[in-house]
Formats: C-alpha cells, sequence, structure tokens
C-alpha cells in the first residue's frame, strides 16, 4: 500500500497490532509495529472502502497498542519497545495526526484505555 504525502511509506501490514474505528465512524486507525507508524484511513458511508490520508511515525518502537480519546480529539501510541505512551491530537477536519510534542514514560506499555462515561439522562 502506498501513502502519498508529507509521510510517504510503502508499508506492510503484516505487524499490525491495533485497528480502531474514530467515534464518528468516518475513520480507521491501524498500529503497524514494523513500521512503528499508525496508519490512518477515511471510511467511504456508502461503501465502506478504506482510503488511505496518512502514514505517521509514532516517535517510539513498536506500537503494540493505541487508544482514542471518546471525544475523538486524542490517540495515545503505547510503543512497547520504547518504554512510551506518546501523544498526538487528531485534527478534526482531515482525521491526521498532529504531534502534541507530550510523551509519558512507561515500563513497557501495551495497553490504553479510556474510561467510559455514564450518560446523563
Amino acid at each position: 500500500m502506498r501513502f502519498n504525502g508529507p509521510h510517504q511509506a510503502r508499508i506492510s501490514f503484516k505487524d499490525t497490532a491495533e485497528v480502531r474505528v474514530h467515534p464518528n465512524g468516518k475513520l480507521v486507525y491501524v498500529s503497524n509495529r514494523g513500521h512503528d507508524s499508525i496508519a490512518v484511513f477515511g471510511v467511504n458511508a456508502a461503501t465502506g472502502r478504506l482510503t488511505p490520508i496518512e502514514c505517521e511515525p509514532t516517535r517510539g518502537r513498536t506500537p503494540r497498542h493505541f487508544g482514542i480519546s471518546p471525544c475523538g480529539g486524542y490517540l495515545l501510541a503505547a510503543n512497547q519497545k520504547s518504554n512510551s505512551i506518546v501523544i498526538f491530537r487528531i485534527d478534526s477536519a482531515s482525521g491526521k495526526l498532529e504531534s502534541t510534542g507530550l510523551k509519558v514514560e512507561a515500563p513497557t506499555p501495551v495497553c490504553v484505555q479510556f474510561p467510559q462515561m455514564a450518560k446523563a439522562e
């Protein structure tokens, strides 16, 4: 699969660890441990077909897991072999990941979960 743009890459998805659908249902994010990146795809609402948007480096090694905040504004990538969780902002218009420059040191992170908030009645 080829991505065009500033983060052009030819990658194999044989090392995918996590796949998540954005809360808006219009985007899909996929981690790639072999490439140390998160791939972003747009979803065609009529056909379900995925269109590549970008492939963003996770700024760490082996993105084992990642979580998307319930509001859809942030993605936290758990880089297992570099002992870090890197925080990205999700652009609301394009779905692209933007580095916040924030990184949390964590020994061998393998999972990121956000608490589910109860809805007000």
